[in-house]
């Protein structure tokens, strides 16, 4: 038999799976896992159960079972209860559902494999309720009109999730005769029959209750064979048990065979059976009934053929064969078959061992504790399966069991190892043909004490050893003043077989007591007494090396210096050879049992000095001495003094405070306030070593005062002085922007743009100072300040060179100066003109009629230059058009603008022989005139054709659309029938029959409709009786056209380094196909390119553009019908300076300037 498996009674496997179809592995004789048996109770021996058809179990179980988690779910479980036969009883477990998202899975069982649900019936009765205010789940099993064989342990099991729980109780029956019949193993271990009350119940219990070996009574014959067919998967371990069968694995697979469904066959007019079964040493009869008595048969036992012998006895009765097997053992249990003709049918042996008793009864034995026991008995077969009970629980031994079971032959031990009284118990051993049972009783040895303990007395810090030895090899527990002993690093309690020792190393005071050893299971002591002893110490580890104790002025000390000995010394302190006495004076000692106290109320200077502590005991003496030092604040320092003022700082000094305070100075607090506050500010949080300091963060052009702390190690010093106001000005930053305006032969103009930063003490004017080339020497330009940022610096030399810087001046000085990076030669220079024709201009100009127009153009070129304005090429009436020059713009100003006015104005720039011409379209619009005529084309059923002709007068502006309305004859009433109509007719629905119709039509183009309408001359009825309408015949409409830009491209500028994109749109169909071009060069694969075409709308994006990029950028549509193309320029201005320029605001016309005075002035830098 396998061995079986031990659980502990905290491991809890997890809940068994349902019952599924009989598996390989079940035919094979495994089975599944068995329940969790029933809990520890006080008293006994954990939970077992056996596990049948596997192979023991490893470390590797154990630690799965140790790794396993129990989940509580029981609020009320179960208990064991008594009944008499005939009565009835009630068993309640509850569970709490608060945590549970649906009902728990209950189960209830008998013994270790019986689940009682499939035999609920009219003994049984199981009930489940649901309390929804206390969300408790209660599940009752009611056994009714009980009988003898229902006594014996149930369980209840509760599942959910990964949750388990279960609980064992105990059902007794009591007769109510008082007698007890006999019963014998084999009725214990059979299986009622289908369609009982009791079915399935087994009864191992009422085996345990007699000790005596009853005469079993005579069975009827039982076909194991019916059984097994009839019975569970889960129970087949159980009747092989129960009927002695071995080799479970095969029957089952013969089981398997025997149940497919044989087929009528032609040669056997009666087969074999499918099974047989027989006793060992018995004889079997196989008969078949031929068909035809002619054939030949042959008989076969596990494939190989049967001859005739004295075992095997073949017979011939008529149509008949029969096989005797005489004398059966283990060996002749197989499969046999017969053969007749081409067919055969086949049969199943089984061979049954006989009942094994019981032979040799075990034997009441006495024991004492620790000692080996042997519990033996005897059966009737070698090697029997045998079960050994404690209590009427199994034993169940394994590798953490005390239990173990030997099997020599017929002989069966139970061995004991090293008894405890826990023990002792009724044992008995059981078989499937008997039992017998016996008492063991465990009791102690008489102790006897061999060495006692003994009283000692050590020193503080030696080792205390306690030490006794009795005369047995048991475990015993330490007491100190009657609690018991921890084991620490220092307390070691060690036992070597009969020896005791408590080894206490290092003793301290608070080991002296009175110890105690007491032997486990014995009421026997063993005293002993421990007394510690120490001389007398001082203990200065608090104070400094040179144990100095220094205490603040007008504060009171007391100092504790710890002391130890035992008994607890007395203490004197002195000074100066005088003793100081224990009282209430301002100076005096205190005594305490582990300390002695100096005490000085209100401390003066003069209580500076050396301090004597004397201990005395019994033990000895110590003596130390003690240096009190009185400290006090420091002086506050001198007023400090401000040496350099700032912006928003200033620089200061002062001297350290003339008294210290006996403490050396450890650094300085400074605070600040305005003049006219009182609320001073700390500056630093942070100690300032030294005596000068920055401060800083103060607001410019407001008075303030500074002060000083002193600081020691006693605290801080009042404040010094406050010192003599100050002030926190500041230069301004350096002008910005210095560039040159203009230069003649005797002159140079200057101009710069105020600094970025000014201050508090604002700006009073600026300096303008020049020097010439190879000289230091700076010449201011101006006498007096000036507020202007430009000035002319006059009587130069021509043709000389100068440098040229300016500084901003204000309260607190000159500021840096601001330098033009280039000397300046003084000499008039022709600027070529050039035009800078605002974005918005480079297309046409649209005003409307009435509205003002007002253009600046700016320009560039020196000296002056001449401008001529031209309309169509000749001269602008300047009592209609008013024209206004300056010297960087001009401008053309029209107060209302007429449709005359309209047309292309050509401006002309002339510096000496260079001239720079550009052009500007104006279009001035107004609302069109109405159509030229409105004619009715056509009338049909409700329908209307209408034609007209475009107007006359289109506004100067495209005719964007027509708006067409309808009245009635009677009312005349106009309605809107279409709105921005582009056609030039139309059709009208819907129209009311029987009515009589005008209408009439708006043009429409930006500025809005005409002010009149085009009415038709005739009107069109809505004729009642129905007329034949002839749809008119029309052409396709040709919607071919070659390319054509709608929108131009314009020329641009942009930035070096940040992206820039040329737009313009085009029409044609079929689609034109787009091709980019730069210098007349195709744009074909550059990745700095990127283009878009989405709409008609077509974009060129260059990323981040050099000047190199600058250029003439051509656009080419192209499609069947022809070719047209549009150019741009696009000019990139260089470099961050003109980028920052432009972020500060200044215009494009002033940074262009800016920039060509820069490049004029060095041109091979650039």
């Amino acid at each position: 038999m396998p061995e079986p498996t031990k659980k502990e009674e905290n491991e809890v496997p997890a809940p068994a799976p349902p019952p599924e179809e009989p598996s390989k592995e079940k035919e094979a004789g495994t089975t599944p896992a068995k329940e969790p048996s029933k809990e520890k109770e006080a008293g006994t021996t954990p939970a077992k159960e056996w596990s049948l058809g596997e192979s023991p179990v490893g470390e590797e179980q154990d630690k799965q079972n140790a790794n396993s988690q129990l989940s509580i779910l029981f609020v009320e479980k179960p208990q064991g209860g008594t009944v008499k036969v005939g009565e009835n009883i009630t068993f309640i477990a509850k569970v709490k559902a608060e945590d549970l998202l649906r009902k728990p899975t209950v189960k209830w069982f008998k013994g270790k494999w019986m689940d009682l649900a499939s035999k609920a019936g009219k003994h049984l009765q199981l009930k489940e309720t649901f309390e929804r205010h206390s969300r408790v789940y209660t599940f009752e099993m009611q056994i009714i009109k009980a009988k003898e064989n229902y006594a014996g342990n149930y369980r209840c099991e509760v599942t959910y999730k990964d949750k388990f729980d279960s609980c064992s109780f105990d059902l007794e029956v009591h007769e109510s005769t008082g007698t007890t019949p006999n019963i014998d193993i084999r009725s214990a271990f059979k299986r009622s029959g289908e369609g009982q009350d009791d079915a399935g119940e087994l009864d191992f219990s009422g085996l345990l209750k007699r000790r005596e070996v009853k005469q079993q009574e005579e069975e009827p014959e039982v076909d194991v064979w019916e059984l097994l067919k009839n019975a569970k998967p889960s129970e087949y371990e159980k009747i092989a048990f129960q009927y002695g069968i071995t080799d479970l694995r095969g029957m089952l697979k013969r089981l398997k065979r025997m149940r497919r469904v044989e087929k009528k066959s032609a040669a056997f007019a009666k087969i074999l059976d499918p099974a047989y079964q027989v006793d060992k040493g018995g004889r079997v009869r196989f008969m078949v009934e031929l068909a035809d008595p002619k054939l030949e048969v042959k008989w076969y036992k596990n494939g190989q053929e049967i001859r005739p012998s004295t075992k095997y006895i073949f017979e011939h009765k008529g149509c008949q064969r029969i096989l005797f097997i005489n004398n059966c053992q283990m060996t002749d249990d197989s499969e046999y078959y017969v053969t007749a003709g081409d067919e055969k049918c086949s049969t199943e042996l089984f061979v049954r061992e006989p009942p094994i008793m019981v032979t040799k009864q075990l034997e009441d034995t006495t024991a004492y504790c620790g000692e080996r026991v042997e519990l033996e008995c005897e059966v009737s077969e070698d090697d029997a399966n045998v079960k050994w009970f404690k209590n009427g629980e199994e034993i169940i031994p394994g590798p953490k069991s005390r239990y173990r079971i030997r099997v020599e032959g017929k002989k069966h031990f139970l061995i004991i190892e090293g008894a405890t009284k826990a023990d002792s118990a009724e044992y008995s051993v059981m078989t499937t043909g008997g039992q017998s049972s016996a008492k063991l009783t465990v009791d102690l040895k008489p102790l006897k004490i061999l060495t006692p303990l003994t009283d000692q007395t050590v020193n503080l810090g030696k080792e205390i050893c306690l030490k006794c030895e009795i005369s047995e090899n048991i475990t015993g527990k330490w007491t100190k003043n009657g609690l018991p002993v921890q084991e620490s690093d220092r307390l070691k309690v060690v036992h070597k077989g009969r020896i005791h020792k408590l080894v206490i190393a290092n003793a301290l005071i608070e080991d002296e007591g009175d110890y105690v050893f007491a032997p486990d299971a014995y009421n026997v002591t063993l005293p002993a007494k421990v007394h510690v002893v120490d001389p007398p110490k001082i203990i200065l580890d608090g104070l400094d090396a040179d144990n100095t104790v220094t205490v603040i002025a007008g504060s009171k000390l007391r100092l504790e210096i710890p002391i130890s000995g035992e008994p607890p010394p007395k203490a004197i302190w002195s000074r100066a050879d005088k003793a100081i006495m224990e009282g209430s004076g301002r100076i005096r000692a205190e005594s305490y049992p582990d300390s002695s106290t100096l005490v000085i109320d209100v401390a003066e200077r003069d209580d500076s000095g050396v301090y004597h502590i004397n201990l005395k005991n019994e033990a000895g003496e110590a003596h130390a001495s003690i240096k009190i030092k009185v400290v006090d604040l420091p002086d506050p320092p001198v007023a400090p003094t401000v040496t350099e003022v700032g912006d928003d700082w200033c620089i200061m000094k002062w001297e350290p405070p003339a008294y210290d305070g006996g403490s050396p100075i450890l650094g300085y607090f400074i605070e600040r306030k305005k003049k006219q506050s009182s609320r001073w500010m700390r500056l630093n949080f942070d100690l300032c070593k030294e005596t000068t300091f920055e401060p800083k963060k103060m607001i410019e052009g407001v008075a303030y005062e500074v002060r000083i702390f002193a600081v020691n190690a006693i605290g801080i010093s009042k404040p010094s002085m406050p010192s003599r106001p100050f002030v926190p000005l500041a230069v301004t930053s350096p002008p910005t922007l210095l560039a040159v305006d203009s230069v003649t032969d005797t002159t140079v103009t200057m101009k710069w743009r105020p600094p970025d930063q000014i201050g508090a003490a604002g700006l009073d004017g600026y300096v303008l100072e020049y020097c010439f080339e190879g000289s230091d020497n700076w010449l201011p330009a101006n006498k007096d300040l000036i507020d202007k940022t430009k000035f002319t610096i006059t009587d130069l030399p021509t043709d000389s060179k100068i440098f040229v810087r300016v500084k901003a001046i204000n309260a607190a000085g000159a500021s840096e100066p601001k330098y033009y990076s280039q000397p300046i030669l003084v000499k008039e220079i022709i600027e070529p003109p050039k035009i800078r024709i605002p974005r918005h201009l480079k297309q046409t100009y649209i005003r409307r009629v009435g509205e003002a127009v007002n253009l600046v153009i700016p320009f560039q070129g020196k000296p002056r230059p001449e401008l001529t304005w031209k309309k169509d090429g000749v001269e602008i009436d300047k009592n209609q058009i008013n024209i206004r020059n300056s010297e960087t713009d001009t401008i053309i100003f029209i107060r209302k603008a007429e449709r005359s006015h309209s047309g292309k104005y050509d401006l002309q720039v002339k510096v000496d022989k260079f001239v720079e011409t550009a052009s500007i379209d104006i279009q001035i619009v107004d609302r069109p005139g109405p159509p030229q005529s409105v004619k009715i084309e056509d009338v049909w059923g409700e329908n209307v054709a209408l034609t007209w002709t475009p107007p006359k007068d289109d506004g100067n502006a495209a005719i964007t659309g027509y708006t067409i309305q309808k009245a009635d004859k009677k009312s005349m009433e106009w309605f809107t029938v279409i709105e921005h109509y582009h056609r030039t007719n139309a059709t009208i629905t819907e129209l009311v029959i029987g009515n009589e119709y005008y209408f009439r039509v708006f043009s429409e183009n930006m500025c809005g409709l005409s002010e009149d309408a085009t009415m038709t001359k005739e009107s069109a009825v809505i004729a009642k009786d129905g007329k034949i309408y002839k749809n008119p015949v029309y052409d396709d409409f040709d919607f071919s056209e070659a390319p054509m830009f709608t929108q131009p491209l314009v020329n641009t500028y942009a930035i070096a380094g940040y992206n820039a994109t040329l737009n313009c749109s085009v029409r044609g169909n079929p689609k034109p196909k787009i091709t980019w071009m730069k210098n007349k060069v195709a744009i074909v694969d550059d990745p700095r390119y990127r283009m878009f075409s989405n709409q008609g709308v077509c974009t060129l994006e260059i990323r981040k553009p050099s000047p190199y990029d600058g250029g003439t950028y051509c656009c080419k549509a192209v499609n069947d019908l022809g070719t047209v193309e549009i150019e741009c320029k696009l000019e990139v201005k260089g470099g961050l300076s003109f980028c920052r320029l432009l972020l500060q605001g200044v215009p494009p016309n002033i940074i262009d300037s800016y920039l060509r005075d820069v490049h004029s002035s060095n041109p091979e830098e650039y």
